[in-house]
This record gives C-alpha cells, sequence and structure tokens, in this order.
C-alpha cells in the first residue's frame, strides 16, 4: 500500500509533462500543416535525387 505513495505521484506528474508537451507542440505550431506533410510523402524528390548521383557515377 504505501507503494501508491510513489506511484500516484509519479503518473500524475509523467501525465502533467504528457500535457505540457502537447501544449508547446500546439503553440510551435508542430500541426500547422498537416496537409503538406501528406503530399511531401508523395514527392518523388529522392527518386530525382538518385538518378541524378547514378549519372555522376557514369
Amino acid at each position: 500500500m504505501s507503494v501508491l505513495l510513489y506511484l500516484v505521484p509519479a503518473a500524475l506528474s509523467l501525465g502533467l509533462l504528457g500535457l505540457v508537451a502537447f501544449l508547446w507542440s500546439l503553440r510551435t505550431g508542430q500541426y500547422d500543416d498537416i496537409e503538406g506533410a501528406a503530399v511531401r510523402v508523395l514527392s518523388d524528390d529522392d527518386l530525382l535525387e538518385g538518378a541524378r548521383d547514378r549519372d555522376r557515377r557514369r
């Protein structure tokens, strides 16, 4: 039963820390451009860079 004296404050402090981190990420604009991230995943820039590197080696 005495272990609860350690676990309850630890759980509350970790939850509060997570909430603070989430609120910080909201304030710094981490979630502002959700659609842009989805479009960047589909871009083929890495394929073009790989083709250029392959052509340079020849």
